[in-house]
């Protein structure tokens, strides 16, 4: 397989010198863990004092790593990127509510994407977490097998309606909706509402979309019990795989309560089971449509490798890479050149609001070994390429 994310030219075409500039500045202070953490602590102080920082976030971090404050904010991005073969996926990033109006004014939110979503072929999912249309203590609640009281079945109902609202306006538009994954102790009531979903809505073609998190030990497993369903019962499932995003949190909360984490053990074994995961799918695209969230070249250069030797055209339209927007642009670039089906995750949202995604951001981009050297390395050499 050729090692096709090398090419730096075309992985950072549509950046100009000084958002070249800007993006080593910044991956630099991200590669400073010291520095990461005391960043934080102010900018979370100068948010909750409501110190006038936000041109200042916006001028930075916000603007690299976000498409904009609303979707028309986002659209001269989303063309931009789409003038280079490659996708956006529009991802409201406001987190932690919990109040009913709040989680129906995120349901009016995915809805008016998925008219985006139908008008535009440059984005071809609209996504939304499960706790944006219900409560956390709840989906744990149900989790769990907990009788739940009057009020909260009254509240369960009206979080299913949001679901069949948004499923049935994607089956209605033949649009796709990702619906990304949460903490393991809330996610097999997420896990059930979506196998409903895909009974309903994924009979002719994956609609609607699980997210699977590999850095579980348990989620192999899932899959393939996932698809011994969807072939017996005759639906499609769409899967967008991740390797995860709380695995902290997950072990921390593991050890605190004495139970078995359900983390793998080792970087090694997350990958090893992220991509036993895509050769299962793989292996079984007449029931799977996947989406492969990955920053991993390894994984992504797989499941090329896999498409060439079955013979599957590179824009098939049940395959799709996905990164997130402001990283890993040799990958989607690169990929996009070459007719392959790839998405940009771009954030949006007030900038306040937004700023717990980006903390996560920088927190991950810390944590994950070689992420932000590799990073460096290419936007290095993108600069001697342009004598910079």
């Amino acid at each position: 397989m050729e090692k096709i994310f090398e090419d730096t030219a075309t992985a950072f075409a549509l950046k100009s010198d000084s958002e070249l500039e800007r993006a080593y500045f910044l991956f630099k202070l991200i590669a400073n863990e010291p520095l990461v953490k005391i960043g934080t602590a102010v900018t979370n102080f100068a948010i909750n004092a409501h110190l006038p920082v936000e041109g200042l976030i916006r001028a930075t971090v916000f603007d690299h790593f976000c498409g904009g404050v609303t979707e028309e904010d986002c659209l001269p991005v989303i063309d931009k990127i789409y003038e280079k073969k490659v996708h956006s996926i529009l991802d409201y990033s406001v987190e932690g509510k919990k109040i009913e109006n709040q989680l129906d004014s995120a349901l009016a939110k995915i809805l008016r994407v998925l008219d985006f979503v139908k008008e535009k072929d440059a984005i071809p999912f609209a996504v939304f977490k499960p706790t944006a249309f219900a409560r956390f203590g709840l989906l744990e609640k149900k989790g769990k097998g907990e009788s739940l009281s009057e009020d909260e079945n009254a509240e369960w109902g009206r979080v299913i309606n949001r679901y069949e609202q948004v499923c049935q306006k994607a089956y209605d538009l033949d649009v796709s909706l990702l619906i990304d994954a949460e903490e393991s102790w809330i996610q097999d009531a997420a896990d059930e509402l979506c196998l409903q979903m895909m009974r309903k809505y994924n009979k002719q073609r994956a609609v609607v979309f699980n997210t699977a998190q590999m850095y579980r030990w348990d989620r192999l497993d899932f899959l393939k019990n996932l698809g011994t369903i969807a072939a017996a019962e005759n639906f499609k499932v769409g899967i967008k795989a991740v390797r995860g995003a709380y695995m902290e949190k997950e072990n921390d909360r593991a050890k605190e309560l004495r139970y078995k984490t359900p983390i793998c053990s080792s970087k090694k074994e997350t990958d090893v089971n992220f991509d036993a995961a895509i050769r299962y799918m793989l292996d079984n695209l007449e029931v799977f449509t996947i989406f492969a969230g990955t920053h991993n070249e390894e994984s992504s250069y797989l499941l090329m490798q896999l498409m060439q030797d079955k013979n599957i055209p590179v824009n098939d339209s049940r395959i799709w890479f996905g990164q997130l927007f402001g990283m890993s642009d040799h990958i989607s670039f690169n990929l996009g050149e070459r007719g392959y089906n790839v998405a940009k995750y771009l954030p949006y949202g007030p900038v306040r609001d937004v700023m717990p995604y980006l903390i996560r951001r920088a927190e991950e981009n810390t944590s994950v070994a070689g992420q932000t050297t590799r990073e460096l390395d290419l936007l290095k050499k993108e600069k001697k390429r342009r004598k910079i």
